[in-house]
């Protein structure tokens, strides 16, 4: 979508209250931002209002605050999304408690641009103003507002209103917006119905552009919706952009259920959460510190939701210092990496500090536990890298997309695809395929750790049952089925045997190198089961015969026999039936050969004569021949296959034992 050539911003009122924002905006517009009875009738702003001041190439999106303590939540909305702060400060009042706690607040919400404007000039004398300009100069200092310009103006006179007009446009000029574009964002601060149309929802664009007929996810609802019409203070638009004040009108929703707090974004994006990991700064002129499990106000967009505060490496935040939160909110909210917030006091009403959101989306960390900190720690990087490995870190085994990665990285769609391969390429990242046509990202100490837990119960199967060289793969997985999927599981357990650490195959699997400890006694009855099959040659017995004759366990017998054909020194055919190696290289040379001299194929009664042996054993030996690749089944008939499938067949009977 292509951005007009006007430039777009929203530009801030922020002071005490009767020190004349309203008045001002009124005499630089020519609009009147109070637009509720009781304003107008108490004469002092109560809730936000809005305004436009085009200057050439640049229209100022206004939001007036008002200034009393009461609606410092109404101010603290008004300035989400703020580009430019205007701090009003009347000449005759000079400095003001709600113009220290407005200007801390802009601090708090990252504010980077702005000026100042004396009001009521006319009401005072030069010598005055010159005093007051002087205490203003001070008062800003170490704030984003020092050096920048004082105008002194008067909405009675006209004073210093044409000057003012040239320092805002002069201040567009320097304006960056290191916010992605790609994305839309706005965070709603009024919701109400229009006779005709429905409901109509307005905002401040955070970032991106809204084009009519696109659709929107309704945030924390998770609802999409589309938009009918689009209004730019009063001009019916076809599409609004970062910096605009936007209406739209939205189809599929009514107005009593849309409300301030809420916003509109692109679909994907944002996720409701009630936990966000935050860093949380207290102002140093809080009367009051921040306590871990404190409740509080939290201030976030166009929200405000009450807190509980789980302060991560400390008991207490006194004012002035700055530490890792999590925030366990009453109802969901919605942010990005990065977003600013405000907290306050539950009671009595007052300021208490701010930060930045680090997880948007969070899941609980305990107090204390290193290596989480450590990670949330690297979230508080300025480079993008180094916040992704820290995002994908924290999610774990949980599923996620390249919009999680921009939302909770603070970049655009195409950087956090670009920063996914980079971590992909570096093994950051390990690719796992868990179904068809999908495949699992995971940070590489996640799969590490689960490799590790893999490992650890084969030795335990190993230590409670010495015998058996190989465990079943279901036994071994049966601990982790409920934590992981199926799928997740067999994907680690395959990196396992490809690396070495475990030997098998997908049904069984044995630590590398473990060797069975075996009694002298099962010593013995391991050789003489091994002499009873080689002896046994083309019809061995089985597994279960040997058990009955020797009067011991089958189960004793099996598990030895599974460990001499580990060891190479038997090859299973069946299953209860082996062979020694000999015998099993010699059954597929026989059969081979006899089908060279027969390509129209064998029958199993044919097979059984070239063997020598009877039925009973001819079927399983025509399964295994057939597993191996060395004979295909073609109805009643073996043949022999394909000159490809020979090719890349599994080898001799012995290295398919031994491998």
């Amino acid at each position: 979508m292509t951005p007009p050539a006007r430039r777009f911003y929203i530009l801030g009122t922020a002071g005490h209250i009767d020190h004349g924002k309203t008045s001002l905006v009124r005499a630089l517009t020519g609009i009147d931002t109070d637009r509720l009875p009781e304003e107008k009738k108490r004469g002092i702003t109560i809730d936000i209002g809005f305004a436009r001041l085009d200057l050439g190439d640049v229209r100022l999106g206004i939001v007036d605050v008002p200034g009393h303590e009461r609606f410092i939540k109404n101010m603290v909305a008004g300035a989400s999304g703020v580009d430019i702060a205007l701090l009003v400060v009347a000449a005759d009042d000079s400095i003001m408690p709600q113009t220290r706690e407005h200007l801390e607040i802009l601090q708090l919400l990252g504010l980077r641009h702005g000026a100042v404007a004396l009001t009521k000039a006319d009401l005072v004398d030069e010598g005055w103003l010159e005093l007051v300009r002087e205490e203003v100069a001070e008062f800003v200092r170490g704030t984003f507002l020092e050096g920048a310009p004082i105008v002194v103006t008067s909405a009675a006179t006209g004073r210093g209103l044409e000057e003012l007009k040239e320092v805002l446009r002069r201040l567009c000029q320097q304006l960056e917006v290191d916010r992605p574009q790609e994305f839309f964002r706005m965070a709603i601060d009024r919701s109400f119905p229009v006779q005709g149309y429905g409901t109509v929802v307005t905002g401040s664009v955070w970032s991106g552009a809204l084009r009519v007929g696109e659709e929107v996810e309704w945030l924390p609802a998770g609802r999409v919706l589309r938009v009918r019409s689009l209004q730019n203070h009063e001009e019916s638009v076809e599409a609004v952009y970062r910096g605009q004040r936007a209406a739209v009108n939205l189809g599929g929703v009514h107005h009593t259920e849309i409300a301030r707090g809420h916003e509109i974004a692109t679909p994907g994006l944002l996720r409701p959460s009630q936990l966000l990991t935050v860093e949380l700064r207290v102002l140093k002129s809080s009367p009051l510190p921040v306590r871990h499990r404190k409740r509080i106000r939290l201030h976030i967009g166009t929200a405000e939701v009450l807190v509980v505060v789980s302060l991560l490496d400390r008991a207490e935040l006194r004012p002035g210092e700055v530490g890792l939160a999590q925030l366990y909110a009453t109802e969901p909210v919605t942010a990005t990496w990065g977003q600013p917030f405000v907290v306050r006091a539950e009671s009595p009403l007052v300021t208490v500090g701010g930060g930045r959101v680090l997880q948007p989306v969070a899941r609980r960390i305990q107090r204390r536990h290193l290596d989480r900190l450590e990670r949330v720690e690297q979230l508080l990087s300025d480079d993008p890298r180094t916040r992704a490995e820290a995002a994908v870190w924290f999610y774990g085994w949980q599923p996620w997309t390249v919009m999680d990665l921009a939302r909770d990285v603070g970049v655009s769609r195409d950087g956090a695809a670009k920063l996914m391969e980079a971590l992909r390429q570096q093994g950051v990242l390990i690719e796992l395929p868990v179904r068809q046509k999908r495949s699992l990202l995971v940070h590489r100490e996640a799969v590490a750790g689960l490799e590790r837990r893999i490992l650890r119960r084969v030795e335990q199967l190993h230590e409670s049952s010495p015998l058996p060289l190989f465990h079943p793969v279901p036994r071994v997985l049966a601990q982790l089925q409920g934590q992981f999927e199926e799928a997740v599981l067999l994907a680690v357990l395959e990196r396992l045997l490809k690396s070495g650490e475990l030997v098998g195959s997908e049904k069984a699997v044995a630590r590398k190198g473990y060797i069975p400890r075996l009694t002298q006694a099962e010593r013995r009855l391991k050789g003489t089961l091994e002499e009873a099959i080689r002896a046994g040659r083309f019809s061995p017995p089985e597994s279960t015969a040997l058990a009955r004759e020797l009067g011991v366990a089958h189960e004793l017998v099996d598990r030895l026999l599974q460990l001499s054909a580990a060891e190479g020194r038997l090859v299973q055919v069946g299953e209860h039936l082996y062979v020694s190696p000999e015998v099993a290289n010699e059954l597929v040379a026989k059969v081979r050969a006899a089908l060279e001299r027969k390509p129209s194929g064998l029958t199993v009664a044919e097979i059984r004569d070239v063997l020598g042996t009877t039925r009973k054993y001819a079927v399983p030996y025509c399964e295994y021949l057939d597993s191996i690749g060395v004979t295909q089944r073609k109805g009643d008939l073996r043949v022999l296959p394909a000159r490809g499938m020979c090719e890349t067949g599994q080898g001799s009977p012995a290295e398919t034992a031994s491998g």
